[in-house]
């Protein structure tokens, strides 16, 4: 491992990307300490200090977002909206292009179409983040934590919005400028960068509530049960992250004049988790709404204003759809599986699939190409992904039932699965692979491939 890290920085290409990338994370992590003017710190921070701790859907709100931004509610910066409205629009397009074939078609047009969807991406990212900024200021100042003379002076609200939308728009070329100059994809690492800022906190939590002599607090054994479940986890979610179901392949023979070519047999891979994070995204996007209706509805259902039975069942349905709660669990299960089916239909197509097989010469032994092709792979698809999805709905829940059971806090927990890992674990992957493939080309040993002096790529040109 040592001689691989040395080999890394030996290349002078690939060591000028890996510190150009590092560098641009640092003005990241720069510009997310710039306060935005007007707003009362103080007291925003303890306003989501409080809620944090009681549980509420805001809590839940700025925990989630949290991952995004990559800090929290409890600091508005410039950088406060984070990555999230970019997500956001290329998610909207990813969609509109599955259900628009006009979207669809300006896609496959290749990188010209390309660069259209891009830079309509971009003017709806600047939509979005008028929107939430409009949305998110309006909030802080209806709860007071704005200064007054800002609150009710115009130009701060034209320089917050255009602070936060720049803020957000500054981070998009950031990440676009990663891409080019850099390694990895720019909008991952970010995202990476900003989840693993709260590991010293979760580090800090851990050390200050851990006393053997205290039996309120952390002993041994609880130590050795957190980390031991933090490895087992962070290991389940990389074979989630890699797991392939291989289907044969059989490349048709076909002969030119006294030769015969084709007959190879290859593999078809299809990803046992084919959706990777989004399920988890759209199901907690999803389950912040029941919370806060519930809990607003309890709420507003006091003695002598509601009937006796509405009083009950608002209670109820407040205390049972709090994170951790076993209804919330099962719906948020139920969710996740929902999400994991939902996204293979919209992103794997098995017809076009054989199609490509068919035009190509290949098939699937002892099946027909076309349409007996398609019904066996999505088939197939439907198998995997229920594992995947019931994989990835253990790893979403286990952060909740963790922190709900042990009694151990979210900033902890939320290491131990959720879409923070499965973000952390992905991004890593691609990136360790793409500085592995930089390696080799070079004749040098990767991270993945063994001792130094394993194999080695040759590349040939055309026979002349």
């Amino acid at each position: 491992m040592l001689s691989t890290i040395v080999n890394v920085f030996r290349i002078a290409e690939l060591r000028n990307k890996i510190l150009f990338t590092l560098g641009m994370l640092v003005v990241y992590r720069i510009g997310f300490w710039i306060p935005l003017p007007g707003v009362n710190q103080e007291r925003l921070a303890e306003y989501f200090r409080q809620a944090a701790e009681t549980g509420s859907a805001v809590g839940r709100l700025s925990q989630y977002v949290a991952i995004f931004s990559g800090g929290s509610f409890s600091q508005s910066t410039i950088f406060g909206l984070g990555i999230m409205p970019y997500i956001s629009a290329a998610i909207i397009f990813q969609l509109l292009m599955s259900a628009w074939p006009a979207l669809k078609k300006i896609q496959d047009e290749g990188p010209t179409g390309r660069v259209k969807i891009q830079e309509w991406t971009r003017y709806t990212t600047v939509g979005l983040c008028i929107v939430q900024a409009v949305g998110w200021l309006t909030y802080i100042t209806s709860q007071g934590m704005v200064y007054q003379a800002a609150a009710q002076n115009p130009m701060w609200w034209i320089t917050a919005v255009t602070a936060l939308t720049a803020g957000t728009v500054f981070l998009m070329w950031l990440g676009e400028q990663i891409d080019r100059f850099g390694i990895g994809n720019g909008v991952s690492m970010i995202i990476m960068a900003g989840i693993l800022t709260g590991m010293p906190q979760a580090v800090l939590w851990v050390f200050g509530n851990f006393d053997p002599t205290d039996p309120t607090k952390m002993n041994y054994m609880s130590l050795l049960f957190l980390l031991g479940g933090f490895v087992l986890v962070v290991g389940g979610s990389v074979i989630l992250t890699v797991a392939q179901r291989r289907i044969p392949v059989q490349q048709a023979k076909h002969t030119r004049g006294r030769r015969v070519y084709g007959g190879q047999r290859s593999y078809l891979p299809l990803k046992v988790n084919h959706g990777g994070v989004m399920p988890i995204i759209f199901a907690s996007s999803l389950m912040i709404f029941p919370s806060v209706i519930f809990e607003a509805l309890a709420g507003t259902a006091q003695p002598g204003s509601a009937p006796l039975w509405w009083i009950a069942t608002t209670r109820w349905l407040g205390d049972n759809f709090m994170m951790g709660e076993f209804p919330y669990v099962l719906l948020y299960v139920l969710m996740v599986y929902f999400f994991s089916y939902f996204w293979i239909t919209v992103q794997f197509n098995p017809e076009e699939m054989a199609k490509q097989l068919r035009d190509h010469g290949s098939f699937i032994p002892g099946l027909r190409p076309g349409p007996r092709t398609a019904e066996y792979l999505e088939t197939v698809m439907e198998r995997i992904t229920y594992v995947g999805a019931a994989f990835l709905a253990v790893i979403a829940v286990l952060p909740m039932v963790v922190n709900k059971s042990l009694n151990i806090d979210f900033s902890v927990t939320q290491f131990l699965g959720g879409t923070g890992l499965l973000i952390v674990v992905s991004v890593t992957l691609d990136f360790l692979q793409r500085v592995e493939a930089a390696l080799l080309m070079r004749n040098y040993a990767g991270f993945l491939s063994g001792q130094e002096g394993g194999p080695k790529m040759r590349i040939r040109g055309p026979r002349g």
